[in-house]
């Protein structure tokens, strides 16, 4: 019988963690601004995955309220550079 520890342990974790060296590589190798930046927006939201996981792991409630957070950040600075994207094509 798996348990839900088992499951986040042995399947969860390792995809989030290949994903995130998946997507360091995109940080690294990305030909242009926005590659990075999108790359840098999806480690923050895969990094709000492991912190879900964990949080669910260890019966904190109060870490959730943390990546929310994050989330929000993220978003921000997601808006943020799309909207300086979209006044530099203006120009």
């Amino acid at each position: 019988m798996i348990t839900l520890e088992t499951y986040f342990d042995y399947v969860i974790l390792p995809i989030l963690a290949i994903s995130v060296m998946m997507v360091f590589i995109r940080l690294f190798k990305g030909p242009s601004v926005v590659d990075r930046v999108i790359a840098l927006d999806l480690i923050i939201t895969t990094g709000i995955g492991i912190i879900t996981v964990y949080s669910i792991r260890s019966n904190q409630a109060v870490l959730l309220d943390v990546a929310i957070i994050l989330a929000l950040i993220a978003f921000l600075g997601t808006v943020a550079f799309a909207y300086y994207i979209e006044k530099q094509k203006d120009d």
